[in-house]
């Protein structure tokens, strides 16, 4: 045993050091299993099936987690215990070999350890957990002395290893954080719709206004003037140009949801004109909810693929902030001009109809004829926002806003402004639009129809 009690193993550590560790470690966990356990028990209280769906797919995620740690704990000795030559750890390196003696020096364990994974301080561990540093550098010291005597360094410190553990546990935390504040921010916006609704239901309850003769002049309409900028292929470009635009501001009008909402029921739901377009709207959000907030083998893979770029002078982190939000926009941009084309639709074939403007919901105006594509690319946005910024405040806890692996500070400051904006934008923009336009397809959600409303089933289906 080393100074200190450093290095002391199980058998002569006092007991009830061991007990009270446990006993806080299990007390955490359990308290967490409860606080699960119960929230599920009141969604199903409350009739809330899709959000405590999701509930269970974090669940699910939690313990895909408890999977991983399990294996890295039990095979990271023999990983450790891997040895390559010196030569196959010197490219490929998120730092340059040069900053490699500045990183290691003042490391608590004053040792220059032969692997080039090494070269990271770990900042933050240090100072609030510095005996489980040593021992990870002792670790570390031990299997780079049994590659040594090969000639060759460990292909994964111990060291390396429990921060790459760190890496994926923050992973999978913000982006469980971040679906669940889309969602919540997203659906603060759409709710604030309901006003609209109840206006709507209010003027359909008006008999007076139910029986008097209605004549609609297409062109006047509100939907359609916001819309419709005429004919050609120079209105084609000004309707994408005012689509990409529309989605800052405004993004959805009460122009646009009564329109849109009529055209739902008429299609889905011609028999029960008081139907409740707004409940069925949340519904189905929280229905789609549970296929965002988890982590997807695709995005898995993503993640392997990335740590693989990351090598120094490529800046991969500051080149991928911009894949969210190209696709952010793009997807927002979609969005809009589905909306535009509803409103084209009407606008060339018709001066003036009889009754309210009524649009025809279609697939055909997304893209491959898949709405639920969109659902897709949202998923994939809010994933990658979270790794970019999982990643960045990974290296700021484990390594310092310093180290040669955070890169330089006009690379980091844009990285950090994408993210709020694609979180923000996303939130309060292309959820509530994703929400409202994506029920103009060819098909009702019957999973997400209140218990009362029954739609046709040739024109309705549940949600793959």
């Amino acid at each position: 045993m080393g100074g200190g009690g450093e290095g002391t193993t199980l058998e002569f550590t006092p007991t009830w050091v061991v007990a009270a560790v446990c006993t806080v470690i299990v007390a955490i966990s359990l308290a967490l299993e409860r606080l699960l356990h119960f929230l599920g028990r009141y969604l199903k209280s409350k009739n809330q099936k899709p959000l405590n769906e999701a509930l269970q797919k974090v669940k699910e995620e939690l313990m895909l987690l408890g999977f991983i740690s399990l294996l890295l704990t039990v095979f990271q000795g023999t990983i450790s215990k891997l040895c390559v030559p010196e030569s196959l750890t010197e490219h490929l390196l998120p730092c340059d070999l040069k900053d490699k003696p500045k990183a290691e020096h003042g490391s608590p364990s004053g040792e220059s350890g032969s692997s080039t994974t090494k070269h990271f301080q770990t900042l933050f561990v240090s100072s609030i957990s510095g005996t489980a540093r040593r021992l990870l550098s002792e670790g570390s010291a031990s299997q780079a002395g049994y590659c040594a005597k090969k000639n060759k360094v460990p292909l994964l410190s111990l060291e390396a290893l429990h921060h790459l553990h760190i890496f994926i546990f923050i992973l999978a935390i913000v982006h469980v954080t971040f679906c669940v504040l889309t969602v919540v921010f997203g659906g603060l916006k759409i709710r604030q719709w309901k006003h609209w609704e109840d206006s709507i239901a209010k003027e359909n309850y008006d008999t007076e206004q139910v029986l008097k003769p209605k004549v609609t002049h297409v062109h006047q309409h509100a939907f359609i003037k916001d819309h419709f900028l005429g004919f050609g292929k120079d209105s084609a470009l000004l309707g994408w140009l005012h689509s990409f635009l529309k989605q800052f501001y405004a993004s959805v009008t009460k122009s646009d949801y009564a329109t849109l909402r009529l055209g739902f029921i008429t299609t889905h739901c011609r028999g029960n004109p008081k139907f409740n377009f707004h409940k069925y709207m949340i519904r189905a959000l929280e229905d789609d909810f549970k296929h965002v907030v988890g982590i997807s083998w695709y995005l898995w893979i993503f993640v392997v693929v990335f740590l693989f770029l990351n090598v120094s002078g490529w800046h991969t982190y500051f080149w991928i902030a911009f894949i969210p939000f190209v696709l952010l926009l793009a997807v927002g941009t979609k969005l809009e001009h589905v909306i535009t084309q509803l409103a084209h639709e009407v606008a060339e074939k018709h001066i003036a109809i009889e009754g309210d403007l009524v649009v025809q919901p279609s697939d055909d105006h997304f893209w491959f004829q898949r709405p639920r594509i969109v659902l897709f690319l949202i998923h994939f946005i809010l994933f990658q926002n979270a790794f970019e910024i999982g990643f960045f405040f990974w290296i700021w806890v484990q390594y310092g806003f310093d180290s040669c692996i955070m890169g330089q500070v006009r690379y980091i400051i844009p990285r950090l402004i994408i993210g709020v904006f694609v979180q923000v934008l996303c939130s309060y923009s292309t959820l509530p639009l994703y929400a409202i336009v994506t029920q103009l397809g060819n098909v009702m959600r019957k999973a997400s129809a209140p218990q009362e409303i029954k739609p046709d089933d040739s024109k309705s289906n549940d949600i793959p």
